[in-house]
């Protein structure tokens, strides 16, 4: 049986166990120097523990992945990388805020362009870097149609799959050159760890974005990698729990609040698309209360629900996007369904919402 046809869970599982007379998971190698003569010289260059965690998110996307520190750290080394001055950079309008925020500070052309399109010409652009499904937006975008479009202009197609995760959506089959991902939310999975990732279909960007990790220090600690290299392990059930408790919430929330969106339900508008590409949906929905005072008052009557401005762990969580600067409704609510029971996280959610 070939590595494709097995599932996600023997995947995930044996992608970060060693072989014979090995520990069960690779261990973290704290050294920071190493007895010449081998693969490692300085731990700033090159780590065992990277290795192996780098070994296995390339594994489940069909690529050479390179670690950072965070996802920040992860997207800002692909964009100066890629990018040199007076490039244009194509950029979703309802992405990951600090992203733009990054290429502001650039001395690039930015165009902004909603994750659900219409986009405009590619010609002359540099790279096409798409979100999807978006954040907080969750929207979804046609990978394989943008990949195509931005080739034949000549530029590079990059995606954030942080909110799919590497089981959820494959980039670079879809097309997509490169995949950037902050593993600080699902991968990781525990709310323990800031840590990102690379993965690029050409090795000789990965090359060139590790080069650039060298120089620049953004190195991941190998403790850190450690941790994230344990999460994968569980990656698949952690979302299949935490997707059938977003479409549980989804059901319970139908035609009781506005704006709500979760791509794995066949009333999202995005739906269609989705299904098409990707292979399984996550635990993150968004809905929308009046204002910022309703969104208190829902996380202050919740059980088991927590103000944070993060996702996919294994507690769920709300996070009130319009305090950070998206430009959202006041009572956006970005919902990350954790791993509770199922029973329970709807009747929690019911009864702080006032609906029961």
């Amino acid at each position: 049986m070939s590595p494709d046809e097995l599932g996600d869970g023997t995947r995930v599982v044996h992608a970060v166990q060693g072989g014979p007379g090995d520990p069960f998971g690779a261990q973290p190698v704290f050294a920071s120097a190493f007895h010449l003569g081998g693969q490692d010289t300085y731990a700033r260059s090159g780590n065992p523990t990277w290795r192996s965690l780098e070994t296995a998110l390339g594994s489940l996307e069909g690529g050479e992945c390179v670690v950072f520190p965070s996802g920040m750290a992860a997207i800002s080394t692909l964009l100066r990388t890629v990018l040199s001055t007076g490039d244009t950079l194509v950029l979703p309008s309802d992405g990951y805020f600090l992203s733009r925020k990054f290429v502001s500070e650039m001395d690039v052309r930015v165009v902004e362009a909603p994750t659900a399109g219409p986009y405009p010409s590619f010609d002359g652009v540099k790279l096409v870097l798409l979100e999807t499904p978006s954040n907080p937006g969750l929207d979804i975008c046609d990978i394989a149609e943008l990949a195509a479009r931005a080739h034949e202009a000549g530029a590079l197609l990059a995606v954030d799959n942080t909110t799919a995760t590497p089981l959820g959506q494959r980039p670079l089959e879809l097309g997509a050159d490169v995949v950037v991902a902050s593993d600080t939310k699902a991968v990781a999975g525990h709310s323990d760890v800031l840590f990102g990732h690379v993965t690029a279909a050409s090795p000789e960007l990965a090359t060139r974005l590790r080069d650039a990790r060298t120089l620049s220090g953004a190195i991941p600690g190998p403790f850190e990698t450690w941790l994230v290299l344990r999460g994968l392990g569980t990656l698949d059930l952690r979302l299949e729990r935490q997707a059938r408790n977003a479409a549980a919430l989804y059901e319970a929330l139908s035609g009781k609040v506005s704006g709500l969106r979760w791509p794995g339900a066949e009333q999202d508008p995005a739906y269609l698309l989705a299904a098409q590409q990707m292979r399984r949906f996550n635990g993150v929905l968004t809905f929308e209360l009046s204002d910022a005072a309703a969104v208190e008052a829902f996380i202050e009557k919740s059980r088991f629900v927590s103000a944070a401005t993060s996702f996919g762990g294994l507690h769920s969580t709300a996070d009130r996007r319009a305090q950070w600067g998206d430009p959202v409704p006041e009572g956006l609510v970005r919902f990350s369904a954790g791993c509770e029971d199922t029973r329970d996280l709807v009747a929690d959610v019911s009864h702080a919402l006032g609906l029961d």
